[in-house]
């Protein structure tokens, strides 16, 4: 998915070897769209100055080139194109400037080169762009979370440093797609918005914006679970709260159209996170509720054991039809944090319920799973803003020539009027 670690197996058909990579997933990364290699200089000669349409098409082919060549693995060196390019193309969504819609932009999926997407807008680019730097950003905080052996032991790891690292890169990330949400999408009438990718729908773009911020969420309560000064308090409203963000996150996609195959596979990466969150929320609200000394917080623990081992059971099944959707991937080694949860939840599930067996049958009118407790949301996205606008729209040069323009597209309509 995207440009996620992948782990290669070779299969030997015939006399042939063929090599399968799967890729690990830890964060959901959405299919990687790119710019479709194109002459703007032609498009745009005459009608800005040829220094920056010339700029235009030197750092858009830039971005193909890298982006191609290295599958988008180069993070930095794209961002770097990627913030230079937006400073430039700015100019083009200027109405003082007219050109708005005078560029047919191209894009296609990195993966394969399909599903090709052409619109002459250049909000549509700037919200292609943007994206883009949210994918890759995604990607970075992906492979930060592969656990790595860095030890020689043969034991993968994730260091705590590399959590905290990967939870700011989705903050950044949920910065880029909410603000094509709230800064982008209005610029573009519903006709265009009809021709746009599925991953491109609004209601995408803030499933994205806000599943980020549940994943930051995720790290933060691996990170609390790993810390001997968390308390249960603590991770319960952590576990909470990443509940809260899948659940909104799968209320953004119910407009959307989802049956196309990454489609499918997000809605189960949605679910799959969803339950997981549920099943720690009430591990540690039975947690909470067993300190108390009356038999009915005994009962309603038991409960809330049970039903948390029940969606973690559910969860490990969603989770394998996550990774056997197309395009298949793999998850990699439990983390710390994870795996204790996966262990202990099955273990207090079974020990309370032998311990307190006679209570659930003498107050069978107790047996009711008790409701979480609501929590304000802790995460907010990174405020995003766009870089200035090139030096180059501003010369002299151009505001004669953008002058000529406006003119040029006055006497067009004139003459149309006439006829």
């Amino acid at each position: 998915m995207g440009c996620t670690t992948s782990i290669s197996k070779i299969y030997t058909v015939g006399r042939r070897k063929k090599t399968i990579s799967i890729p690990e997933t830890v964060v959901f990364v959405p299919s990687m769209r790119v710019p479709v290699r194109s002459d703007l200089q032609r498009t745009l000669r005459g009608l800005i100055p040829r220094d920056v349409a010339d700029k235009l098409s030197s750092l858009r082919n830039q971005i193909v080139l890298v982006a191609e060549e290295t599958g988008g693995s180069a993070v930095t060196e794209l961002m770097r194109i990627l913030e230079e390019y937006l400073s430039v193309l700015l100019g083009l969504t200027k109405n003082e400037y007219g050109l708005e819609e005078l560029v047919e932009f191209k894009w296609k999926n990195l993966e394969g080169g399909l599903q090709e997407t052409n619109v002459a807008n250049s909000w549509f680019e700037l919200l292609s762009i943007v994206h883009m730097m949210a994918v890759l950003t995604l990607s970075e905080a992906n492979s930060l979370l592969i656990p790595k052996d860095h030890s020689g032991s043969g034991e993968r790891t994730v260091s705590a440093d590399f959590k905290r690292d990967a939870v700011e890169l989705l903050l950044k990330a949920s910065g880029y797609l909410e603000f094509c949400v709230r800064d982008v999408l209005a610029h573009l009438r519903p006709d265009i918005k009809r021709r746009f990718p599925k991953d491109l729908q609004e209601g995408v773009l803030e499933a994205m914006s806000i599943q980020a911020l549940g994943q930051g969420t995720e790290l933060q309560l691996s990170l609390a679970v790993e810390s001997q000064k968390a308390t249960l308090s603590v991770k319960r409203r952590l576990a909470c709260e990443q509940m809260s963000y899948f659940s909104q996150a799968h209320y953004c996609l119910s407009g959307c159209d989802m049956s196309h195959g990454y489609g499918k596979k997000h809605l189960l990466f949605i679910k799959w996170k969803y339950l997981e969150a549920k099943a720690a929320a009430y591990y540690y609200h039975g947690l909470i509720l067993d300190k108390g000394n009356e038999p009915s917080c005994h009962v309603s623990a038991v409960c809330c054991f049970l039903a948390a081992e029940e969606l973690l059971a559910d969860s490990k099944k969603v989770f394998l039809s996550f990774c056997l959707a197309v395009p298949v991937t793999r998850a990699p080694p439990l983390c710390d944090a994870m795996k204790h949860l996966h262990q202990k939840i099955p273990d207090i599930a079974l020990k309370k319920s032998q311990m307190y067996g006679y209570l659930l049958e003498q107050e069978k009118s107790l047996q009711v799973l008790p409701d979480l407790p609501e929590f304000q949301l802790s995460l907010r996205p990174d405020d995003y803003q766009l870089p200035e606008i090139h030096p180059a729209w501003n010369n002299e040069k151009w505001e004669n020539q953008g002058q000529t323009l406006k003119e040029h597209l006055r006497d067009g309509e004139d003459e149309t009027e006439t006829e």
